[in-house]
């Protein structure tokens, strides 16, 4: 069960941050973000504790979950899925772009292997597996039920063990060739939208591609006539281990009530599966940045949420998430450290 954020303090809040010494919204969406986030901190508090509270990030922790997908074996990426394996590989030796954004923001990184190909002996990869592959999702259902199930338990361990050291802000990437067809699939299930809506060049295919993941797609709704309305069935029958564990994880962040940074088109589709369970989990979602793949624009338009960040980036791995951690840290400090006119005896600026 994930509550309603409790929003008994919202006008408090905001009074802070209208008096601090600015005109009153000159900080745009920073503003924003910080009612967001202290609203989250500051459940169960009362006013008084609120009034003297510091709300920081703690233990930043950003899981990259990586799976295999079957529908790969047709021929909707550039890369084979053996590099699903070498980039976990890469990101276990601490080579990748993620890896690099971690140590140079301060975010805790867990590696989870879902189910790729060819396990990764390395003990910077945690063990999550459910398979080799999903099955090709326009003959089969991508998995079985009991399989996805542990992904949700497996994720519900992972966040319990974060939350057990501290960490309160919680952001999810991922690893899967194939990954933008599954993500693809889930978005025009859900929203009942053709594949020519949702499908884009992921990782920079060719058209002729494009019109085969199109084709993919529509062959797997056809077989499994999804209901918009059952997102488990969605997420078993087109989507992918590591997007499963992704939905578990976010929901058992959502439960817990802490804040969770969502990453581009893939992480977007997850969210809005979750949303589609539990809609009270949006309320805990701040939307990283827009993602250069063509769906997720309308995947962001249609949550009605607007990103922080628009760097035109594509890459995946919880990447956007990752370099949104400044914009979060700054939004609290703004709101703990920031004078306000009667402190800084400064005449108030109104509008």
């Amino acid at each position: 069960m994930i509550p309603a954020l409790n929003l008994t303090h919202s006008d408090f809040v905001q009074q802070k941050l209208d008096l601090k010494t600015k005109p009153q919204g000159s900080l745009g969406k920073l503003e924003a973000l910080a009612k967001q986030l202290v609203l989250i901190y500051a459940q169960g508090m009362s006013k008084e504790v609120i009034t003297a509270q510091q709300f920081n990030i703690a233990n930043p922790s950003l899981s990259i979950f990586a799976g295999d997908h079957g529908i790969a074996t047709e021929g909707v990426s550039i890369a084979p899925s053996e590099v699903t394996g070498q980039m976990v590989a890469n990101f276990a030796d601490g080579g990748a772009a993620i890896c690099v954004l971690a140590r140079q923001l301060g975010w805790r990184l867990n590696i989870v292997d879902c189910g790729i190909l060819k396990s990764v002996q390395s003990s910077h990869v945690i063990d999550n597996r459910l398979g080799a592959t999903t099955a090709p999702f326009h003959l089969q259902p991508a998995m079985s039920e009991a399989q996805l199930a542990q992904s949700f338990d497996n994720a519900k361990q992972l966040v319990a063990a974060e939350l057990h050291v501290g960490c309160n802000l919680f952001a999810f990437g991922e690893m899967g060739i194939g990954n933008t067809t599954s993500a693809a699939a889930i978005f025009s299930a859900l929203c009942n939208l053709s594949p020519k809506e949702t499908v884009g060049q992921g990782t920079g295919v060719s058209q002729d591609i494009v019109a085969k993941k199109q084709l993919l797609i529509e062959q797997a709704l056809d077989l499994h006539q999804l209901d918009c309305n059952d997102p488990k069935q969605i997420l078993q029958c087109v989507g992918g281990f590591e997007i499963a564990h992704m939905v578990g994880a976010m929901l058992a962040v959502a439960e817990a009530q802490k804040p969770i940074l969502v990453d581009g088109f893939i992480a977007t589709a997850a969210a809005m599966l979750v949303i589609s369970m539990a809609p009270n989990a949006k309320q805990y979602m701040v939307f990283a940045h827009c993602s250069n793949e063509q769906g997720h624009k309308k995947m962001l338009e249609w949550l009605n949420v607007e990103p922080l960040l628009q760097l035109d980036m594509r890459l995946g791995e919880g990447s956007g998430a990752a370099l949104a951690l400044p914009i979060i840290q700054s939004a609290l400090a703004i709101y703990n450290d920031m004078a306000s006119f009667s402190q800084a005896q400064v005449t108030q600026v109104v509008g």
